[in-house]
């Protein structure tokens, strides 16, 4: 297996928001008007205490409070996330089991595998509500020599393939966006893929690899600690959270970087259009509340208030970019 590093501008300039567009009415269910009658399952593809885990347990309860019925969270580990979708794909489309997606395996393993992950979830599954985007962080290991982004594009250029960089897989967010800080400032990192975030953060701590993409939410605790350093995030602006890490794109050359990642719920296609728009409007409640907005913005999160027609539009230019720029960079991972 081969991965050839191209530029992802294209997908790190961002996926502009679409206007909005009319929702297509799906058959009645006889049980849609009295949903939901029992709990409700949220999928969750990567481990527990990973960022995407720690949205989902900051807004899920409230959306069962909404609800009037119980929502339980299980999390699916495997495969960067692919096993939780497919297993959310197959499910019943009864409004009772959703998928809290990424766009790591919703939209770029099928494009990055093709022949591994046969689906499509824009086809296979009903986006519903965007919860939240999360900004990525470039994070060293606390004995590294580099204090900042200009110290590490040195090193790296003097010890080309010798510095390590882990993330939480291979054809992932953060695994692309290595691959764009890579790029930008011709520098060759050894790319190490983890199962999960959270294993990546422990390994980085404890020294045994240089470099790491992360979340914000999820990295933010071990910079402020200490445990770790943080030299830039992906976000056009610094992260309020974290005043004194800067942004990436302060760097020449890295000015033109931008990357953020979202989570969301999706649900199995076909799922009546009642119960879709019942979940989207219950979101979208939550999110709007001030102090829900809080807790997200203090975990690192933007809340993402966007209706669900616009948010299905968005997942589709995001996959027309995304397929482009993979398609350019020969990026295969079968």
């Amino acid at each position: 297996m081969s991965i050839r590093r191209r530029q992802f501008a294209a997908w790190a300039l961002g996926v502009p928001l679409l206007q909005q567009l009319p929702s297509a009415s799906l058959a009645a269910s006889p049980t849609a008007e009295s949903w939901p009658t029992q709990p409700l399952t949220v999928v969750v593809p990567f481990a527990p205490g990973g960022s995407v885990d720690v949205a989902a347990r900051l807004v899920m309860p409230r959306l069962a409070e909404r609800l009037h019925q119980p929502v339980i969270i299980e999390n699916t580990v495997g495969a960067s996330g692919t096993i939780a979708t497919q297993r959310v794909i197959k499910a019943k489309p009864d409004g009772y089991t959703l998928l809290f997606g990424v766009a790591s395996s919703v939209v770029i393993a099928p494009l990055v595998s093709p022949t591994k992950f046969r689906y499509d979830c824009l086809r296979e599954l009903q986006p519903v509500a965007p919860v939240a985007s999360s900004v990525f962080s470039l994070v060293a290991r606390p004995g590294l020599s580099a204090g900042t982004v200009d110290d590490l594009v040195q090193l790296a250029r003097q010890n080309p393939g010798r510095l390590t960089l882990g993330t939480d897989g291979v054809g992932t967010s953060l695994h692309l966006t290595g691959e764009l800080i890579q790029q930008l400032a011709a520098i060759d990192l050894v790319h190490v893929p983890y199962k999960s975030g959270p294993q990546v953060l422990t390994e980085l701590a404890g020294g045994q690899i240089d470099l790491a993409v992360l979340p914000v939410a999820l990295a933010q605790p071990f910079i402020l600690d200490g445990k770790v350093k943080g030299l830039g995030v992906t976000s056009r602006q610094r992260v309020a959270t974290l005043p004194q890490t800067p942004s990436l794109s302060e760097t020449p050359a890295l000015q033109t970087l931008v990357a953020e990642g979202w989570q969301g719920l999706l649900v199995p296609a076909h799922t009546d259009a009642r119960i879709v728009d019942r979940i989207a409007r219950e979101v979208a409640a939550v999110l709007a509340e001030v102090d829900m907005s809080k807790k997200l913005t203090e975990a690192g999160f933007k809340p993402m208030r966007m209706g669900q027609p616009q948010f299905a539009a968005y997942l589709e230019q995001e996959k027309i970019v995304l397929e482009k720029t993979i398609q350019k960079a020969r990026i295969r991972a079968d």
